[in-house]
């Protein structure tokens, strides 16, 4: 079987992309973020793929490729984590489909914005899906989802590594499945949120009259470092709210570190 991966600098992407060559599959492409920012060498998928000597090419090169017909006989077109919009001809391109994985439940939450969401409004769970891609963000058929309970302690960056290891593995399974010649599942989707670049913001901001839970469940919902938490304005700066709890989480990751007095 042959596919292409276009995914984020993420271990749960390259764990991806490791199963992928695992179960020998061809991997003809893959397209990893131009720049590697802050990630670790173990998130990077660029240096996964240098590492197995499969190309790494640009998604514009990649649609080129795709519209000149040199990615002819693809089975799979594999979206982990991409940030773009996928678009034709990658949607029609691979035989068994183009997939996207997506680190929340479908349909309940599209787009960004998921992890702080889920938290700040108390959802008692949450969730990760495999779906086929069509021409819109998270709306294409479902494959399959997994959920899961929230801890009542979670913030948004536990919520997403925990959310990352079941990706990987719904990613795994879903790939043995097309591997093994069956069809896929596909279940159509109803209507689903998006959380829109404003709205976001707006949630992140501690209102002045705030009571001591909503407080507790935003600090949470939006501690996800070095990235600002909840927030709010003293003296014309822009101030990040966290709790004793935290404060406790960051001193372990210090000490661990070795990042002592």
């Amino acid at each position: 079987m042959r596919a292409v991966l276009m995914a984020k600098h993420k271990r749960s992407a390259v764990g991806a992309l490791e199963h992928l060559v695992r179960r020998g599959v061809e991997v003809v492409a893959v397209v990893a973020p131009p720049a590697a920012g802050e990630a670790d060498d173990s998130q990077r998928l660029d240096l996964t793929a240098d590492r197995h000597g499969i190309e790494l090419v640009s998604d514009e090169e990649l649609y080129a490729r795709a519209e000149s017909g040199e990615l002819a006989g693809v089975d799979l077109v594999l979206s982990f984590l991409f940030w773009k919009r996928i678009r034709r001809p990658l949607i029609e391109l691979g035989r068994v489909g183009c997939l996207n994985f997506h680190p929340a439940p479908l349909p309940d939450i599209r787009g960004m914005g998921g992890f702080n969401v889920a938290i700040l409004e108390g959802f008692p769970e949450w969730g990760v899906s495999g779906h086929f891609v069509d021409e819109d963000f998270d709306t294409g058929d479902l494959v399959r989802v997994d959920r899961f309970p929230i801890e009542p302690t979670a913030t948004a960056l536990s919520l997403d590594i925990e959310s990352q290891g079941r990706l990987l593995a719904l990613f795994e399974e879903v790939v043995d499945l097309a591997l093994g010649g069956g069809e896929l599942p596909r279940t159509p989707q109803g209507a689903g949120r998006y959380v829109t670049k404003a709205e976001f913001e707006a949630m992140r901001r501690v209102p002045s009259d705030e009571d001591a839970e909503t407080l507790d469940r935003r600090v949470r919902a939006f501690w996800y470092p070095p990235y600002d938490g909840a927030t709010i304005e003293v003296a014309g700066r822009t101030l990040s709210v966290i709790d004793r709890e935290l404060l406790r989480q960051a001193a372990e990751a210090n000490r661990a570190a070795g990042i002592l007095p």
